[in-house]
């Protein structure tokens, strides 16, 4: 299954809070009806307004990649589905997630709470400027590729917290970058493997 290997990114088997979240989130109450049956074969799916769903096996990477704990609070970037709230709000304390597309986020927000994640807040705002208010986060995983890492989410890190982020911007190869905040508010990171993302588009002032 995808979820026993990362052979192609060197990191090993994915960890047991992860492969467990996986296996309780009922991924097919999160798409539209028309998707629905298609829900666990390993490949995106569109979720309508031009946007995707990823494939189960990047959805769990991205969260394995955080190093997720009982007590965290993340910031998710691009709710999409709802899925990857999900599948971290399996593991974490608190789920934040914001969503540029209304329409997206409110239908999201309404199948989470449908399905009991009480511990998942969604708002609807432009990416690139996080949740201030909710910061500093635990963790935060970006579910669209930016053509550069935005300043504003890293400053919303906690110091030694992750980012997953895929950096890339149109026509260029996209990578799954996992990062690091350091102590003096500048980060380490790390290309895991190539990828597609829809971009991540800035919200209007």
């Amino acid at each position: 299954m995808y979820v026993e290997t990362r052979g192609e990114t060197g990191l090993g088997a994915m960890s047991p809070a992860v492969r467990a979240a996986l296996g309780k989130v009922e991924r097919h109450r999160l798409l539209p009806p028309g998707q629905a049956k298609y829900a666990y074969r390993n490949h995106p799916l569109p979720i309508g307004a031009g946007q995707t769903i990823s494939q189960p096996y990047i959805v769990a990477l991205s969260a394995d990649l955080l190093a997720p704990k009982p007590g965290d609070v993340v910031l998710e970037v691009g709710t999409g589905s709802g899925y990857q709230a999900a599948v971290l709000a399996e593991i974490v304390q608190q789920v934040h997630s914001i969503e540029l597309i209304e329409s997206l986020g409110r239908t999201a927000a309404s199948r989470l709470a449908e399905l009991g994640y009480r511990n998942v807040e969604v708002r609807i705002g432009d990416g690139y400027a996080g949740w201030p208010e909710k910061a500093p986060f635990d963790g935060i995983v970006v579910t669209a590729a930016a053509p550069q890492v935005p300043p504003a989410l890293v400053a919303q890190l906690k110091p030694g917290a992750r980012m997953v982020v895929p950096v890339g911007g149109a026509g260029d190869v996209q990578y799954l970058k996992l990062l690091v905040k350091r102590a003096d508010g500048g980060y380490d990171e790390k290309r895991v493997l190539p990828v597609r993302f829809v971009p991540l588009v800035p919200g209007k002032n």
